[in-house]
């Protein structure tokens, strides 16, 4: 069975920060990254986000 990959910016924890270095941000997680969230919850736990969570439809 291959894993779904995670849209953050579909994720209602994702969002955009004011620091040029880490522009992308988790609040689920607590941390902002270079690159997308997930991405960097796959590389240091080896297992997809578990925290995502669809924004809500307008």
């Amino acid at each position: 069975m291959k894993e779904q990959a995670v849209n953050c910016i579909k994720c209602r924890h994702f969002y955009i920060t004011w620091d040029p270095a880490f522009p992308n941000g988790c609040r689920a997680y607590g941390f902002k990254s270079a690159s997308r969230p997930a991405i960097m919850v796959k590389k240091s736990s080896g297992i997809t986000c578990l925290k995502y969570e669809p924004k809500a439809s307008k």
